[in-house]
């Protein structure tokens, strides 16, 4: 356990992105009922995804984290849940086929709710309004009485994260995620797209696999690896009232979990040093990430480590870096660098969004494909220069037929961003970009493991 840690010691350090709630009472009374509703996730199940997590740091697997930039109460529905969720299973059987590395299997899903904001207000038109922070503070509408942060809109969040995480655990093990359905799990609008077609080529050879193991006595049956799945789920750890009030004493260790997810991240914005964020996370047991941008220093990185892991606990920490396609060959070695100096066992992990958006010249903002490559080249091409291993993808990415980022194989053009773009906040790839990237990750990882290969010869 943590020293000199409790849920709320953070309320003591520098709290920055949190709203400003302009009823106390009305925060303790949704905080305080929060407090005494089920958690959400188990203690349990968090450590068994740090155990899964550690073999990623170690090389022996690889973390696909995907999900929406941010979950609205409006969007909410089986369907758009079960899309995405296939979507992940699709990414993660082209990956597991080509490296044969298992792949551990982690949503922005069921609590990916709060946002940071690069400003407090935000101006339309000539009228200055609070920015918006996600649907459990405030809501997207723009106006006054829309933006007043709403502590209520907590108990939704819960409540609606609590169904997702039903649906999803009723997906993973309820044979949805079994391997002989893995021709179903392609969308109908995929049909005309190329990476659609080698899908499918990679869905028959499994299938054939899965015959000849039939033939030998290995099924569903004898084998429940093969009908159920491991699913996880993750967000951003932003809105610290809400976070407290779901952290828990684990009765088996007595350590402190927080039952809002099983895994919990730190952002580019909320990462510095004396951050209440930091604070929160270093106390409890979860596996937990730092964003990683173009201005975080080697050594305060290392000292954030100290802080964040001082077991060095392999499978904890997760380094999620955002640079841009043009700036991490250049930046990202001297982090490597250090954090191999000194030892420390991190999964190294690759957001190629956040550092690529751009604004379209019809207004939108959006992502090209082509720069979203580009930086999960970079990222490879730098681990395999330093000898570690490019353990893990980071995608804001849906399972719905959306026009956000442009490009990929069935080109999305910027004129073409405003037929289907429906974000409530940063552009995702839709399913066929990410089953595109999924591909083009995979290569990535034959390359890698062909190096380990040779230099173990």
């Amino acid at each position: 356990m943590a020293a000199n840690w409790a849920p709320d010691s953070w309320t003591k350090a520098e709290a920055r992105q949190l709203p400003d709630y302009p009823d106390a009472a009305a925060l303790a009374r949704a905080t305080d009922t929060l407090a005494t509703f089920p958690p959400l996730v188990f203690a349990g199940e968090a450590r068994n995804l740090t155990a899964e997590l550690a073999d990623v740091a170690a090389g022996k697997a690889f973390l696909l984290q995907g999900g929406d930039c941010a979950e609205s109460f409006a969007e909410h529905s089986a369907n758009n849940i079960r899309d995405t969720f296939r979507v992940i299973l699709q990414m993660a059987v082209v990956l597991t086929y080509a490296s044969k590395l298992p792949v551990v299997k982690l949503g922005r899903m069921a609590g990916q709710f709060a946002k940071p904001r690069s400003a407090p207000n935000e101006t339309i038109d000539g009228v200055e309004l609070p920015s918006y922070r996600g649907d459990n503070v405030n809501d997207i509408a723009f106006t006054p009485e829309s933006r007043i942060p709403d502590p209520q809109r907590m108990i939704r969040a819960y409540s609606q994260s609590a169904a997702t995480l039903n649906l999803l655990r009723a997906f993973a093990q309820g044979g949805y995620a079994n391997l002989h359905q893995v021709h179903r799990w392609t969308h109908d609008f995929m049909g005309r797209s190329p990476w659609s077609k080698k899908y499918a080529e990679t869905a028959d050879r499994i299938g054939e696999a899965l015959e000849f193991m039939a033939a030998c006595g290995i099924d569903p049956e004898t084998v429940p690896q093969l009908a159920q799945t491991h699913f996880y789920t993750s967000h951003e750890a932003l809105l610290l009232p809400f976070e407290e009030a779901l952290t828990r004493q684990d009765s088996l260790t007595g350590d402190w979990y927080d039952t809002s997810a099983h895994f919990l991240w730190i952002g580019d914005r909320t990462r510095f040093e004396g951050s209440a964020h930091v604070e929160f996370l270093r106390g409890i047991g979860n596996p937990i990430g730092v964003k990683c941008g173009p201005s975080l220093d080697p050594d305060a990185l290392l000292r954030m480590l100290d802080t964040l892991n001082p077991g060095r606990v392999p499978g904890r920490m997760t380094l999620i870096t955002r640079y841009g396609y043009d700036k991490i060959e250049a930046s990202l070695p001297k982090l490597v660098r250090a954090v191999t100096r000194e030892g420390h066992p991190v999964v190294w992990s690759c957001d190629p969004m956040h550092g690529n958006t751009v604004k379209a010249v019809t207004g939108y903002k959006t992502r090209p494909f082509d720069r979203i490559l580009a930086e999960v080249r970079g990222f490879f091409a730098v681990h395999r220069a330093e000898g570690t291993h490019a353990g893990g993808i980071h995608a804001e990415m849906t399972g719905q037929n959306v026009t956000e980022c442009t490009g990929g194989a069935i080109d999305v053009t910027e004129q073409s961003l405003a037929d289907r773009y429906h974000t409530h906040c940063d552009p995702r790839l839709n399913a066929g970009q990410s089953l595109e990237l999924a591909f083009l990750l995979a290569e990535m990882l034959n390359e890698e493991m062909a190096e380990r290969r040779k230099a173990a010869a």
